[in-house]
C-alpha cells in the first residue's frame, strides 16, 4: 500500500513509464476493496486507487446484512470482521420514543448474532442465511477491509491519494491516467479493465456518459403518505400537524460521550428514533453515537452548533466530542447503464438510496461478487460476452428492488412523523393517550426496515441471458421473507448435512455442481472441461438437503445462485455450459 507518489516526476509530472495490470479499480470504500478480495481469490493483478489518503471518517451503513455475511465467508473473512464489530452477544433494539429522556413509545428486539446463529442451526429449514448479520460502522469496516487486502491479497495493490482523472478505452483495455491531487503528480496505468468503485459522484460513469435514473424521495413519500396531491399540498398538510415541513435534507453528527443518561431509560438500544423525525444510531453499544435529524427550509446550517443541536433534538444536555456534522441529501437513483466495453460501475456509482433498510453498501457487495467473478471469468479466457450483459441486467433489476423497498421504509418513517402530535410531550392524561395511539400506530406499521430477509437475500435473477430458465410460473418474491428453493436464479438454501457441514461451505470458487443422487454426469462434467470452465462436483446424500434443492442436480454459480438444475442430467450439456458461461 502506498499512500505518496514518488518525488521525482517527469516535467509533464508523469510518474515512471506506463503501468500494466489486470484491473484498474477506482476507489478503495467497501465495495472497492471487497471486488478487490474477489479478484483476489481468482488470482487476478488488480489496482486498487482511492482519491482520498485514509479511509473515510463518516459512519455511512452500521449494519453488513446476513447475505453480505455469507459472501464475506465465502472470501473467507467473515470471521475476521467480527473481531472489530459490535460484540456477538449483544440483542437488537430499535426503540421509538419521546425523547431520550422521554417516554418509550414502541420496541422492535432481534436476537443477538450468537442467538441467530443457534435458532439457525436449530430449524435448519433454509429459511435464514448462514451468517447472521453484522453491527459495524464504515468507519471500522472499511480499514479492517482495508488491513485484510493488504495483509493477505498477493495480486493486488492499494494506492492511497490517487485518483482515476481520465481513461480511454478500447477493443483491448484501458488507459487511465491517476493524478495525486496533492502533489499535482501524474501516472499512466494500462489495465484490461477499469471499475468506477467512485461513489455516488463517480467521475467514471460520468465520463462513460452514463445519466441516472432518479426519483423524489419527497414526492414519493407525499404519494405514499396521501398527504396530498402536490408538494404544496403536502407541506400544508405537515404545518396542520404542527411540522416544520422537512425540505429534504439531514443532518448528520457523528459524536462520542461517556454519558449514558441517553439510553439508560430505555435499556442498550441501537437505533433510538423519535415521531420529531430523529434517529439516534448506537455504533458501537458503547460510546460512539450518530444523530440523523431532517432539517426544514428554515434550518440554515451554517448557522449550527453540532453539539447544541444534538442537545436540543434529544432534549436533555451533556458533554460530547464531535467527530464529523454535515447535511446530506438522501436519493433515490439507479444508474441507466453498469458500464460498457472495458469499463464497468459498482457500488454508489449506480444506485444510491436512502439508509432505511441498508441496502446501500449491502447491494454494492453483491455487485462486486457479480462482477468480480464475471470480469475473472473474462480474462481466464472461459468467460463469454453475455456475462457481462448479465451483470447489469441482473444487478441494475436489484437496485431497483431495493429502491423500491428504501422507498417504501422512508414513507414508513413519514407516516410516523406525520401522526405526531405535540400532546404527546404532555404529563396528564391526554399525553398518555396521544402516546399509546402512536405507539400502537407504530407497532401496526411495523419495522419491515430491519425484517426485509426477501430483498436481503430472497432476491432472484429473472430474466438473466446466462441463467438456463425454466417453462411454468417463478415462485412469488415476497419483501418479508425468503422461501428456500432452486428456481434458477435464486439463491440457493443454506442447510447444516447431516455430517454437520454447511452446504455454503463445499461451493467452489468456480462453478459447483451438487450432485444428491447417482446421476451419471460424465457429459455435462466433460462439456466443461472442454469449455475450460472451472467446475467442482459435490455429491451429497442428505434427504433434508435434497428436499430444500429440489432436483438431483443443481448448478451453482461462483455468486452462490443457481445457474441450472435438473432431475436429469442436460441431453445438450455444452449448451447448459455455454449458457451459464456468457458464450
Amino acid at each position: 500500500m502506498s499512500t505518496a507518489p514518488d518525488p521525482g516526476a517527469s516535467p509533464l509530472g508523469v510518474i515512471g513509464g506506463l503501468e500494466e495490470t489486470d484491473v484498474l479499480i477506482a476507489g478503495a470504500g467497501p465495495v472497492g476493496l471487497t471486488l478487490a478480495l474477489e479478484l483476489e481469490l481468482h488470482g487476478i493483478t488488480t489496482l486498487l486507487a482511492e482519491r482520498n489518503t485514509r479511509t473515510t471518517r463518516h459512519p455511512k451503513m452500521d449494519v453488513t446484512n446476513g447475505r453480505s455475511m455469507e459472501l464475506y465467508r465465502r472470501l473467507g473473512v467473515a470471521d475476521e470482521l467480527r473481531k472489530v464489530a459490535v460484540p456477538t452477544d449483544h440483542r437488537i433494539k430499535v426503540t421509538w420514543a419521546t425523547g431520550a429522556e422521554g417516554w418509550e413509545l414502541a420496541s422492535f428486539e432481534y436476537p443477538s448474532v450468537d442467538e441467530a446463529r443457534a435458532a439457525a442451526s436449530a430449524a435448519n429449514d433454509g429459511r435464514g442465511t448462514l451468517e447472521p448479520s453484522m453491527r459495524v460502522s464504515q468507519i471500522i469496516l472499511e480499514p479492517a477491509l482495508r488491513d485484510i487486502v493488504v495483509a493477505r491479497a498477493q495480486h493486488v495493490t492499494v494506492d492511497y491519494g490517487w485518483m482515476v482523472e481520465e481513461f480511454r478505452q478500447d477493443d483491448r483495455g484501458v488507459t487511465a491516467t491517476l493524478l495525486c491531487e496533492e502533489t499535482g503528480h501524474r501516472r499512466l496505468v494500462r489495465a484490461k479493465y477499469l471499475i468506477g468503485c467512485d461513489g455516488g459522484g463517480s467521475r467514471t460513469r460520468r465520463q462513460l456518459g452514463i445519466d441516472l435514473d432518479e426519483i423524489s424521495l419527497r414526492r414519493q413519500m407525499i404519494k405514499k403518505l396521501g398527504l396530498g396531491r402536490t408538494l404544496r399540498g403536502a407541506v400544508r398538510a405537515y404545518r396542520a400537524l404542527g411540522h416544520r415541513p422537512p425540505d429534504g435534507r439531514f443532518y448528520m453528527v457523528h459524536f462520542s460521550t461517556t454519558d449514558r443518561r441517553m439510553v439508560e431509560r430505555f435499556g442498550q438500544v441501537w437505533h433510538l428514533q423519535s415521531p420529531e423525525g430523529w434517529t439516534l444510531i448506537s455504533q458501537d453499544d458503547g460510546d460512539t453515537w450518530t444523530l440523523h435529524t431532517p432539517l426544514s427550509a428554515r434550518d440554515n446550517i451554517d448557522a449550527i452548533d453540532p453539539a447544541a443541536f444534538v442537545c436540543e433534538q434529544l432534549g436533555m444536555d451533556f458533554d460530547m466530542e464531535i467527530h464529523v456534522a454535515n447535511a446530506w441529501t438522501p436519493r433515490l437513483v439507479v444508474s441507466k447503464s453498469f458500464g460498457r466495453g472495458r469499463v464497468w460501475l459498482a457500488g454508489d456509482a449506480v444506485h444510491q438510496v436512502p439508509p432505511t433498510g441498508g441496502y446501500g453498501m449491502n447491494t454494492g457487495v453483491g455487485d462486486a461478487i457479480g462482477l468480480g467473478w464475471a470480469i475473472a471469468a473474462q480474462l481466464q479466457g472461459w468467460g463469454g460476452p453475455r456475462l457481462l450483459e448479465a451483470y447489469q441486467r441482473e444487478r441494475q433489476a436489484i437496485a431497483y428492488r431495493n429502491r423500491e423497498s428504501a422507498a417504501r421504509n422512508s414513507a414508513v418513517r413519514g407516516a410516523i412523523m406525520a401522526a405526531f402530535d405535540p400532546v404527546m410531550h404532555s404529563e396528564d392524561w391526554s399525553g398518555d393517550v396521544t402516546r399509546k395511539q402512536l405507539g400502537r400506530y407504530i407497532l401496526d406499521l411495523g419495522n419491515l426496515e430491519n425484517e426485509a430477509h426477501g430483498i436481503e437475500h430472497g432476491y432472484r435473477y429473472d430474466g438473466s441471458p446466462v441463467i438456463c430458465a425454466e417453462a411454468g410460473s417463478a415462485p412469488r418474491l415476497r419483501t418479508d421473507e425468503y422461501l428456500p428453493g432452486t428456481w434458477p436464479g435464486s439463491r440457493p438454501p443454506s442447510v447444516r448435512l447431516n455430517d454437520g457441514t454447511q452446504i455454503f461451505d463445499l461451493f467452489g470458487r468456480g462453478f459447483t455442481l451438487l450432485r444428491f443422487s447417482e446421476t451419471d454426469i460424465t457429459d455435462l462434467a466433460g462439456a466443461a472441461h472442454a469449455r475450460g470452465v472451472p467446475l467442482t462436483v459435490v455429491d451429497v446424500r442428505d434427504d433434508h438437503a435434497r428436499d430444500l434443492y429440489q432436483r438431483d442436480l443443481v448448478l451453482i454459480r461462483p455468486d452462490q445462485h443457481v445457474a441450472w438444475r435438473g432431475q436429469l442430467a442436460p441431453t445438450d450439456p455444452l449448451s447448459v455450459i455455454d449458457r451459464v458461461r456468457g458464450a
